[in-house]
C-alpha cells in the first residue's frame, strides 16, 4: 500500500536533507553567532553566506519529506506517537522555513542598504509577535518526541534515537550563526537519518526503466518551470 512520500522520495530526503543542514551549519561556523555578526558577514562574504543560508533552508525543506517517510513507518506500529511527533516536527520545520524567508529579506537589506541599516531595522523588529512566536516550542520539542517514537516503534535503535534528539540543541530564530551545539545537532541528525534513508532505498523492487526515463525526461520541464516562477 502506497503512503506519501513513498520509499524513493522519502529515502533520498532522509539522506540529502541532513547533509544540506550540516553543510549550511558548517559554512556559518567561522562567523559570530548573533544577528549583527551575521549581517556583517553577509556584507563581507555575500556569496559564502548566501550559500550557507540557502543550503540550510533547503535542508529543512528536504528533511521535511524524510520526516514524513519516517513518521509513516512509525505509524505502522505506533500510530499515536507517529501523529504527535509528526505534527510537532513538521510545524517546527515549517517555522524554520519561515525564519529562512526573514533571513533572505535581511540579506537583501544588506545588499541594498548596508549591514548597519539592516542591523538597526532587524533590531527594532526582532521581538515582534507573529503566529510562529506561539509555536516555537515545536522546534525544540518535536525532535525528542520523534526520537522516542522512532525508538518505541523499533525504527531506530537507542543510539540513533539519542542522536536524532540532539537536533533539539540547534538554536532557533532568525539570523542565527552556528556554534558547537549547532554542529552536534546536525551531525546527530545525519547519524540518525542517513542510515534510515539508505535502508529505505534498498528495500523493495528497483524502479522500472519506464519510470526512470519518465523522471529524467521531466527534469528539464521542472527546471524550466522553476525559472519561470522566479519571474513573477
Amino acid at each position: 500500500m502506497y503512503s506519501f512520500p513513498g520509499r524513493w522520495i522519502g529515502g533520498v530526503a532522509l539522506v540529502l536533507g541532513p547533509l544540506l543542514l550540516l553543510t549550511g551549519t558548517l559554512l556559518r561556523v567561522p562567523f559570530p553567532f548573533f544577528f549583527t555578526g551575521q549581517l556583517d558577514a553577509m556584507a563581507a562574504h555575500p556569496a559564502l553566506m548566501t550559500a550557507a543560508y540557502t543550503t540550510f533552508l533547503a535542508g529543512h525543506l528536504v528533511t521535511l519529506f524524510g520526516v514524513l517517510d519516517l513518521v509513516a513507518r512509525i505509524g505502522r506500529t505506533r500510530p499515536a506517537w507517529a501523529a504527535w511527533s509528526g505534527v510537532l516536527v513538521v510545524v517546527g520545520l515549517v517555522e524554520r522555513t519561515f525564519h529562512g524567508g526573514v533571513d533572505h529579506a535581511a540579506q537583501g537589506l544588506v545588499r541594498r542598504h548596508g549591514a548597519e541599516f539592516a542591523a538597526r531595522l532587524v533590531g527594532e523588529s526582532y521581538q515582534d509577535v507573529h503566529l510562529y512566536s506561539w509555536l516555537s516550542l515545536s522546534i525544540v520539542a518535536g525532535w525528542p518526541v520523534l526520537a522516542f517514537a522512532a525508538w518505541r516503534s523499533g525504527e531506530l535503535g537507542v543510539t540513533r534515537s539519542v542522536a536524532l534528539a540532539t537536533m533539539a540543541l540547534l538554536p532557533l530564530g532568525v539570523l542565527k550563526g552556528a556554534e558547537v551545539l549547532s554542529v552536534v545537532g546536525t551531525v546527530g541528525l545525519c547519524a540518525a537519518l542517513i542510515p534510515a534513508g539508505v535502508r529505505s532505498l534498498r528495500q523493495g523492487a528497483k524502479p522500472t526503466r519506464k519510470s526512470v526515463l519518465t523522471t529524467v525526461a521531466l527534469l528539464p520541464l521542472v527546471g524550466a518551470l522553476g525559472y519561470v516562477s522566479t519571474l513573477g
